[in-house]
């Protein structure tokens, strides 16, 4: 059985590389994971010594077909139990996150798949992110682009957001930012990177670190 910390570093190795990278870098992992580099560098081992990554000189590390299999368990748990916690509960995609982490590591297989089953085998948690079925699979996934590299004038829909910082998603509530809200890109500002977005029938400011949270799909 894999460790509670070994599981979070393989989830965090698969998170690095979801969107289309070809490694996940240590300064990533170190971000992410709240340890040292050192940390990092003792876990990545170890977990080479198990067959579960492969380290790249001065790049960072990707996972084996081993590592990936037991890093989709985790991330699939995670995303079915924030899924359940919204339609059951009547939790709020901001709170959500949080309780996914800890609940990720006590659940059976067998639960989760009663999990997958009473929610009608969903393809997309609550924030818009894929959550794989029980071989691994992910679902297709329609073209995203990050909100700081949409383009003035194009429409698009909030497909998916990054939801580890729980404050940003309680922004995103104020400003009513959810999932298939139709936006416009107005302006970019070359000085601080800022976006200005219709929305809602109002104008307002997107930071570039909260733009980078946002996937869209252009209408």
């Amino acid at each position: 059985m894999i460790s509670f910390s070994k599981e979070n570093f393989l989830k965090q190795i698969y998170s690095g590389q979801e969107n289309g990278g070809d490694f996940t870098a240590f300064s990533f992992l170190v971000e992410e994971l709240k340890v040292s580099n050192a940390a990092i560098t003792d876990m990545s081992r170890k977990l080479s010594v198990e067959g579960l990554v492969n380290h790249i000189p001065y790049k960072g590390l990707t996972l084996t077909p081993k590592g990936k299999s037991e890093a989709m368990k985790v991330v699939r748990r995670h995303r079915l139990w924030e899924l359940f916690l919204i339609r059951t509960l009547g939790m709020n995609w901001s709170e959500v996150h949080e309780e996914a982490e800890r609940l990720e590591h006590f659940s059976s297989e067998i639960l989760i798949d009663k999990i997958d089953k009473f929610l009608d085998f969903p393809h997309f948690d609550p924030h818009g992110a894929p959550i794989p079925d029980k071989s691994g699979k992910m679902p297709e996934m329609p073209e995203l682009i990050l909100l700081t590299e949409a383009q003035p004038g194009q429409e698009y829909r909030v497909a998916r957001v990054l939801d580890q910082d729980p404050h940003i998603i309680m922004y995103f509530n104020r400003v009513g930012l959810f999932l298939n809200t139709r936006l416009r890109i107005m302006e970019k500002f070359d000085f601080d990177k800022s976006i200005n977005i219709f929305c809602n029938g109002s104008e307002f400011l997107i930071s570039e670190k909260v733009g980078q949270t946002i996937f869209l799909e252009q209408i």
